[in-house]
């Protein structure tokens, strides 16, 4: 006959389990923020030249008759491309190719707390560039009510998802010498398409060229800055998020 013993609470104390959520994400989310605050290419890309385009638009008038205070919603367009896109996918192209992705997953660590903890990297990325940035255009004459900050913050928010989400899908799914390669020929016309539309035309009225992300992000944070909303723009961001999100799902890998 067997008798069922009752242990006391805690004898097998500590137990182990898996941590919360919350605490994964926030841990992942730390060592991501560091690495790309700690890179020098990132910090070129995603904040010396955003704000060197600031400054020669306030020198130099580059784009024509358009004003300062439109430029500015283009400038922070391209720094979320570069933080969102650029950054993100040669970095975890290369975390693919050296294995550093496949050996966080092996121990133990589910795959969306990686993704997760990368989105967080990228936030992290947007925080200081929203600060460094909004601080150099506010010394430069910027001006900006605070309807208008709040509206073209949530908006360069949903603007960071669509490119965290490409970089995401292209990081996750190429090589890193592919990656490499069209990461930074992507942000070259990218960066150039916007450009053109701002100086050939109204870039919160760009038609067709909403298609392009940067242009209907500038767009869309044009007008949410004025206190507007860019219905053209705000459609091609969310097809892009939706289309993004859905593929980096379908196809992203964690191994080369």
């Amino acid at each position: 006959m067997h008798t069922h013993r009752q242990f006391e609470p805690g004898l097998f104390e500590p137990a182990p389990q898996r941590a919360p959520f919350s605490r994964m994400a926030a841990a992942q989310g730390r060592i991501e923020a560091k690495l790309m605050l700690r890179h020098g290419e990132q910090l070129l890309v995603n904040l010396v030249v955003p704000a060197a385009l600031l400054i020669a638009a306030a020198v130099v008038p580059v784009f024509g008759d358009l004003g300062f205070n439109e430029l500015v919603p283009m400038v922070f367009a391209v720094a979320a491309a570069s933080a969102g896109f650029t950054g993100q996918a040669i970095a975890l192209a290369f975390d693919r190719r050296y294995g550093a992705l496949k050996r966080t997953g092996a121990s133990g660590v589910p795959a969306w707390v990686i993704i997760a903890g990368k989105i967080i990297g990228v936030l992290a990325m947007v925080a200081v560039q929203v600060v460094v940035l909004g601080a150099l255009a506010a010394f430069l004459g910027w001006r900006v009510s605070l309807s208008g900050a709040l509206l073209g913050l949530i908006t360069l928010l949903v603007g960071v998802a669509v490119f965290t989400s490409l970089g995401l899908l292209m990081g996750g799914t190429l090589s890193s010498e592919m990656v490499l390669a069209l990461a930074n020929l992507l942000w070259l016309v990218l960066m150039g398409v916007v450009g053109w539309v701002a100086y050939s035309g109204d870039i919160a009225h760009a038609g067709w060229f909403n298609a392009v992300p940067t242009v209907a992000l500038a767009g869309a944070l044009t007008q949410a800055m004025q206190g507007g909303f860019d219905a053209p723009a705000w459609i091609s961001l969310l097809a892009w998020a939706a289309a993004g999100v859905a593929a980096a799902a379908r196809w992203f890998r964690f191994d080369g």
